[in-house]
Order: structure tokens, then sequence, then C-alpha cells
């Protein structure tokens, strides 16, 4: 045989195994091992914050992936995975669908599960096509693992965050809000941080191969590139500093609608409202959980009188009822001034089964019996609302999840916002991991938009968070109480709020395009 000839299928083991030696099929052995591992990923988010074990929890993936398993095999290993991944980040819904919506444990733990086995085919979608292209365009090992793996790992994140309305929760790059990585989200945003965080992963796998070295390279580049980034200015201060008081009325969820607690809420409201005097006074979704027109009389009035009064703008979280069975999640404007009009926001991103319902399964939803779960979708682009010469652009709840669309109006609007608030009530998963890790997801959209966010909400996280991703202020959970504190507001543009995740993706496609010309130059040799 032709000595050159051997040496030759000896590289091409080196770089690219025969799939058949990992099976077809992986073994329950496997797949367990797959489940644990995504699971193992809730501990980089907060409350934990473990953010190295995600490199090494997808390290895991990527190497039953790219040591020469099959399609089949690589699709159910990255569907576990997903599972895992899922299950763990988003146990939480447990709580809300056995001890809110009343449905017996098993109900709420195959709930749980079928959401589970549903994100985990985006896992499944970006291991199965990796490996399919890496056997269709005859990839070495080094292409496959550190473009293509990490970038279809990054657009099933980003899928997941629209299809069907999308639910992005746990994505992978909002661990790294405060690592080294979060330094490139005003320019790729979370989408594309969950690709560094991949391709981070995959040197790891490639130092089980010949080349260490040039893997060790990339892993400290994207690291230094991500902490030089994190000292540059996007945005610039702008205006004068407000004064906020970001009201936690820490009211039971089990209370919230119910007519016999309806007086003690809006007096605690009325009583955190009223204490003192700030350019801006927020309260938290639905911290008045009744139509207007069902208000004790006077009680609007009431607040206008202390607006008037005290020069402060007040922001109340409330649903508005536009006819009958219309309503909506919104935001209203007291302002200082009688005579102005009162600014509404609507939110536009509504939950499925929480605030609308998808076609089918009004069963469902009857069943799970939520209040104002039908709810009037907002416009996609809504202006902010000004407090003195600052513009607040507001979100309520779940909308803060999507950074694209926070993007798009603030690309959009004629004048755009130089802070954002967001008002919540996640009570509906009691004390959990939900709350730390929405104020992780609030802090990764202050890094994409160079904007300070206000958050105020029913019992955590209420926060001040500045515009380079800092935690400047914040209530300890679960107890009433009110954060004052002062705000400066900042305008400009960062690569993100211009583009969205078209920078992200088109680097993507400019990625995968050199896979494939990797994999053409190593069939031509």
């Amino acid at each position: 045989m032709d000595p050159s000839l051997i040496l030759r299928r000896r590289s091409q083991t080196a770089t690219a195994p025969d799939p058949a030696l990992r099976g077809t099929r992986p073994s329950l052995t496997a797949l367990a091992c797959a489940v644990v591992a995504g699971g193992l990923s809730l501990f980089s988010f907060e409350p934990f914050g473990w953010w190295p074990l995600q490199f090494l929890s997808l390290a895991w993936l990527f190497y039953q992936v790219g040591m020469g398993s099959s399609t089949r095999r690589a699709t159910l290993l990255g569907w576990a995975f997903g599972f895992g991944w899922s299950v763990a980040g988003m146990h939480w819904l447990y709580i809300f669908m056995t001890r809110f919506a009343h449905l017996p444990a098993v109900l709420g733990a195959i709930g749980v599960v079928l959401l589970g086995l549903y994100m985990g085919l985006f896992g499944a979608l970006a291991t199965g096509i990796a490996t399919w292209l890496r056997r269709r365009w005859s990839l070495p090992v080094s292409a496959f693992l550190l473009l293509v793996l990490p970038i279809l790992w990054g657009v099933s994140e980003w899928m997941r965050g629209w299809v069907f309305t999308g639910f992005p929760w746990a994505a992978s790059g909002y661990a790294h809000d405060g690592a080294p990585l979060a330094g490139f989200a005003p320019l790729i945003g979370v989408y594309g941080i969950g690709v560094l965080v991949a391709m981070c992963a995959a040197c790891l796998v490639m130092l089980t191969q010949r080349h260490k070295l040039p893997a060790l390279a990339l892993f400290a580049a994207l690291m230094l590139a991500g902490a030089a980034l994190r000292t540059v200015e996007w945005t610039q201060v702008t205006g004068q500093p407000l004064t906020v008081r970001l009201l936690q009325g820490n009211i039971p969820q089990d209370r919230k609608f119910d007519l016999a607690f309806l007086t003690s809420i809006l007096e605690t409201y009325q009583g955190l409202i009223t204490a003192a005097p700030a350019d801006l006074v927020a309260t938290p979704e639905t911290a008045i959980p009744i139509f207007a027109h069902n208000l004790p009389p006077g009680y609007l009035e009431g607040l206008q009188r202390f607006a008037a009064s005290s020069g402060s703008t007040l922001a109340l979280g409330m649903p508005l009822l536009d006819g009958p069975g219309k309503y909506s999640n919104s935001l209203v404007t007291v302002p200082p001034q009688a005579q102005a009009q009162a600014y509404r926001y609507d939110k536009a991103h509504l939950v499925p089964f929480g605030e609308f319902i998808p076609p089918g399964f009004r069963w469902f939803t009857d069943m799970l019996n939520i209040p104002l779960n039908d709810a009037t979708r907002g416009a996609a682009l809504q202006a902010p609302f000004a407090v003195k010469d600052q513009l607040v652009l507001p979100n309520i709840c779940y909308e803060d999840v999507f950074g694209e669309e926070i993007a798009y109006q603030l690309r959009n609007a004629p004048r755009p916002a130089t802070m954002l608030l967001n008002v919540s009530n996640l009570s509906w998963y009691g004390q959990s991991t939900a709350i730390p890790q929405h104020l992780q997801i609030s802090r990764m959209r202050t890094l994409e938009t160079g904007r300070p966010m206000l958050r105020a909400t029913n019992d955590g996280a209420t926060a001040v968070i500045d515009h380079r991703g800092h935690i400047a202020h914040v209530l300890p959970f679960y107890k009433e109480g009110v954060l004052s504190a002062t705000v400066q507001g900042t305008s400009g543009m960062t690569p993100y709020i211009r583009c969205g995740n078209y920078l992200f993706l088109g680097l993507g496609m400019l990625g995968l395009a050199g896979a494939w010309l990797s994999g053409r130059m190593r069939k031509r040799s």
C-alpha cells in the first residue's frame, strides 16, 4: 500500500473520526448524561453566577457530538441537552402552575416536561444540522467545532426567541452579563455572545486534539477582546439626572386579584406613592389591579393632586379597558401639570397562555384560571414619555427578554429614549431563581443599548442598573419597600441598536461560508 495513503488516512482519522465509531443512536446513559450536562447550566446563571461552568457544560456536548457522532445521535444528544437546560432554567413554572393556577402536581410536572421537550428541539436543531453539514461539506474537526457548531447554537437560541412568539429565557449569553464576554453585547447582543460562549467551549474540546496552542490562543483572545470592549463608552451622558422612587408593594399573588383585599392593596400603593416627591415615581406591573372605572371615587384625583403639588410624574401599572372584552396590560402616567396629556404604554409582547390565548387552547387557559388572560396587544413602536429633559421608554415584565424589540423602538423613535423602565410582577413564580434571572436579563438590556434601566417590581428585583450594566441600587426581595435614587440618562446608538440581530446573523453567515470553503479546500487536498 502507498505510504502516503496511510498517512492521509491517519490524518483524516485524527481530525474527523468516523461517525460509525460512535453508533447511530446514543445509549440511555449518554442521554441521561446529556440531560444532566444541560441541567447544570442552571448554576451558570444568577443567583449562582458560576458562568465558567457553562463552558464546561457545552464542551461536554460538543465533545460528544464532535468526536464522530452520526446525525441521528447528535440530534438526540442535542435534544436531551436542551431539555435538561430548559427544565432546570425554567423549573419555577411548576410553582405557577400548581400554586396559582391550581393544577395537580402531576399536571404541573407534565407541563414543565412538555415545555422542556419543545425547547430541546432547538438544541437538536443545532447539533443535528451541524453534524449533517459536517458530513456533506467534509469539514475538518476544527471548522466544525469552532465555526459550525457555535454559529448554529447561537442561531438556535435566536430562533427560540421568535418561533411561536418566542421564549428566549435562559439564553446562554445572559450568564455572562458580568463576565469578559459582556463587552460584546453592544455589538452583537445576547445571541452573539451565545455564539462566543459556544466557541470558548469548542476551544476546550480542541485541547483534546493536536492543535492545542491555537485553541488556547483563540480562547484568550475572545476573553481579552471582551474585557477591552467593556472599557468603550458607546453612549453619552445627556440632560440632567432624575430623582426616582421605585415602589415594591410585596402584595401576595394569591391576594392580588382577590376583591376582599382590594382596599388594602390600593391603600398600600397610595401610601407608597404619596410618601415623598421625586421626578419619577413608578409602581410595578398591575399594581392597581382593576380598571379605572372600578376605582373608589376620588382615588386617581388624589394621586393627581399629589403629582401637581410635588412636581412628580407618576407611572402606574394597571389594566385599561377599551371596550367590551378589550383590555390591555398597561402603564399610564399622571403628569404634574393637570392640563398635560396623560401617557399610555400598552404591553406589546404578550405571554402565551398568560396574556393571550393561542388558537385552540382556550380550554387550557380556562383551566389555569388566570386573570386578564386574553389582553389586546400594544403597538410594536410606542413613544417614550418625558420626565423633565429625559425620555423614558417602558417595557412590561416579559418584554424585557426581547432585546431586539427594545432596540427596534430606540432606533425607530423620532426622539430615542434616554433610559428604560421595566415594571414587573414575578410573584407568580414564588421564591425561586426567576427574580435574579430576570435582573440578569435587564443587565443585558443595558449593555446592549447603553441605557440605564429602572425596575419597579412587586417583590423583586426592584433596582437601578446603570448604562454599563452595573447594579447601582437594589431592594431586598420579598419585602415591601421604596428605592430612592438619582439616575443619569444617556443618548447615542450602539451598533446593536442600529443593527439588532442582523450583525450577529451576518457574521454567522460569513463564518458558515468560511467553514464551507475549508471543506472544499480539504476535499481538493
